[in-house]
């Protein structure tokens, strides 16, 4: 059950994140003044499904493990969850590049905290969150040229 929704949680999240993306992206995004280095938009699906499964494997490397560390990471992994699932809906469902700015770097300082954390109990699972790392670092330039400049 645990490895199930380690797993779950995360994909629903970006899911359900997903409904506000399609819709923006007709209507708003396409339309932004967006920095050169923006990708295509059909790989932040690939991005994001394999980043989500990498991030459910990390959690299940530490809620399998029955010390205090391990079950505070669990927790802090979920709240986390919570702000990345929230980003979403700020960025594209109620058009607001700005905030989302503060909620990804919000984000960002999570994923550290977590690397960190997650390193003392299970290296791998910290490890695998070094993707993640790297595509929010990425983001969150994204984010912030994409308020700049609109």
């Amino acid at each position: 059950m645990k490895l199930f929704l380690s797993l779950f949680l995360p994909q629903l999240a970006g899911a359900i994140g997903a409904l506000f993306t399609v819709k923006a992206i007709p209507t708003w995004y396409m339309y932004l003044n967006k920095p050169s280095f923006s990708p295509p938009n059909w790989i932040f699906g690939p991005a994001w499904l394999t980043l989500y499964f990498l991030m459910g494997i990390s959690v299940y490397l530490n809620w399998i493990k029955k010390t205090k560390q391990a079950k505070f990471n669990v927790r802090l992994f979920f709240i986390h969850l919570f702000f990345n699932f929230i980003w979403t809906p700020i960025f594209f469902g109620a058009r607001n590049p700005l905030f989302a700015l503060f909620i990804i770097i919000f984000i960002w300082l999570f994923i550290i905290t977590m690397i960190v954390r997650f390193w003392n109990v299970n290296k791998l699972s910290s490890l695998l969150l070094i993707p993640y790392l790297f595509w929010v670092t990425f983001a969150s330039l994204l984010n912030f040229y994409i308020w700049r400049l609109n």
